[in-house]
Formats: structure tokens, sequence, C-alpha cells
């Protein structure tokens, strides 16, 4: 089992959006809307949240989180002079638990370590990544309404 990145490709597009729709599955059936108006909704919410991602992160690392061949999620890092962002990471279902996200944000923190710098993140404060983030030494520095600001720094922990 081989985890590794490569560069977000055009050809990406129809996987991103079902590793999109997938991550907000339990949310859509909690609404009792029809297929059609799901599917709708989510192709809206997904273009705006790709446009969005071109103009806030034009600069990031856009990578697609490969097992072998296989993609299996998502991963955007924004590196600037003072910090390194985790924007975004996401995996199939199928694939969460496995450690494979720990492994990835564990690499990103040996490089932030490296370099001295603090890495930070957004999450919804509902999801259960939070744990992870915990587990990994990342605190609270803010709250924004539904997310949470998270930091990691070498001296955190």
């Amino acid at each position: 089992m081989m985890i590794s990145l490569r560069p977000t490709q055009a050809d990406d597009e129809a996987f991103l959006f079902t590793l999109y729709a997938l991550s907000r599955r339990a949310e859509m059936a909690s609404w009792g809307w029809p297929e059609a108006q799901q599917q709708l909704f989510l192709r809206m919410q997904f273009t705006a949240r790709q446009a969005h991602y071109k103009t806030q992160f034009a600069a990031a690392d856009h990578h697609i989180i490969m097992l072998d061949d296989q993609p299996i999620g998502r991963m955007v890092v924004v590196r600037k002079a003072e910090t390194l962002r985790l924007a975004d990471i996401a995996l199939l279902p199928e694939y969460r638990g496995q450690g494979i996200g720990a492994t990835l944000i564990g690499q990103l923190l040996d490089e932030a370590r490296r370099a001295a710098k603090p890495l930070q993140l957004f999450v919804e404060r509902d999801n259960p990544a939070i744990r992870l983030y915990a587990r990994l030494g990342f605190v609270q520095i803010g709250d924004i309404d539904s997310h949470l600001s998270l930091e990691w720094r070498a001296d955190n922990i």
C-alpha cells in the first residue's frame, strides 16, 4: 500500500465532485430532498467551492491523494513565508480512519517543524477529524461561525 500525492489535473474534476458529494452525504440525507435536487445543489456548491479555491488559494499546492494508482482523496496546502496552511484534506469514506490522513498531516508537521513555521487549518466544529487534530497537537486559536481555527506549533507539543 503506497500513499502518494500528485498534482490535481483537469480530468480530476469528476473525482473531486464525487469526493465532495460523499463528504456531504449525511447532511443531504437529513434534508429529505429528492436525489435530483440534491445533485443540483451539490453541483452548484461544488462549482462555487472550486472557484473560491482557484481565487483564494491560487498559489496553493492542489493534490490528489493516491493509494497505489487509485485516487482516494484531495489535499490543498498553502505555503506562505510565515505559515503553512492545510486548506483542505478529504478522503473517500472507505479510506477514513486508517491513518492515511494522519500520515499526510504528519508529513506537513515535519515540514512545519523544519521550517520553524506554524501549521494552521479551519475545521467545521462538528467534524470528527477534530479528535485527530487534537491528538496531533493542534490547539484552537479562533472560533469563526461554524468553524474552528486550529494551529500546530512545535512548542505546542
